[in-house]
């Protein structure tokens, strides 16, 4: 479980995180929405160690992440598809891939969580070969999901993944990474202003405005309540 508490971040002496606190299971997908500028963003990197905290506290499974560089929470067990990717566009698709397994020395593991990707990802073993930078954005997402599990992470974090993408697409993905993190008992908290696509997948969800968590509960409530789309989702 990912647990933050009381973070505060802040920026020129604005606070971008205003005492946000909140709990992300393993096995579940838990979606962060709101509007530009509440704070998504930032909330993700503060877990990655990007960005360093003012106060609060951050642990997985009891241990404590904020302080730690971020390969050391990588190597913890939380793995970030950042927003537009960033991918390598020269590299192939199968070296892309391979990158994110770098904390993870374990031959056997690695080819294991390779042939998982591929399975999810079948595109990604058809094209192992390809320059990243030749695919179409759906599969360029693709590949940025691939890459981040491939370090058999315990909490995946996906930042706006639905930018660019046709609406098919982006539920497509969502979808996936859905049922992979059901079947193989991986946390999923994913950040997106889309957020009735993504209320619909995950099984708990937080508003957030202007670095506060301002209501949660089941996502499938927050999704049918009209006077909360109003309010902080119109």
């Amino acid at each position: 479980m990912l647990e933050a508490k009381d973070l505060v971040l802040e920026y020129g002496g604005v606070r971008a995180l205003n005492g946000m606190s909140f709990t992300a299971s393993t096995g579940e997908v838990t979606a962060v929405v709101g509007s530009n500028g509440a704070g998504k963003t930032t909330l993700m990197n503060a877990i990655c160690g990007l960005v360093k905290l003012a106060s609060g506290e951050i642990r997985l499974d009891g241990a404590r992440l904020n302080g730690l560089a971020p390969d050391e929470i990588v190597r913890k067990g939380v793995s970030l598809v950042p927003e537009g990717r960033e991918l390598f566009p020269k590299l192939s698709v199968l070296e892309n891939l391979l990158l994110g397994a770098t904390v993870r020395p374990d031959p056997a593991m690695r080819r294991k969580t390779l042939e998982r990707i591929f399975e999810l990802f079948p595109v990604l073993a058809n094209r192992q070969k390809q320059q990243a930078g030749r695919m179409s954005g759906g599969e360029q997402q693709m590949l940025a999901f691939g890459r981040a599990l491939m370090a058999q992470p315990k909490m995946l974090l996906l930042d706006e993944p639905s930018i660019g993408l046709a609406p098919k697409v982006e539920e497509q993905l969502i979808s996936a990474i859905s049922d992979y993190s059901r079947e193989n008992g991986i946390g999923v908290l994913i950040v997106e202003q889309n957020a009735m696509l993504v209320l619909e997948y995950a099984q708990h969800a937080y508003v957030v405005e202007q670095g506060r968590v301002a209501l949660c509960g089941p996502a499938a409530e927050i999704r049918d309540d009209p006077a909360v789309i109003a309010s902080y989702l119109g």
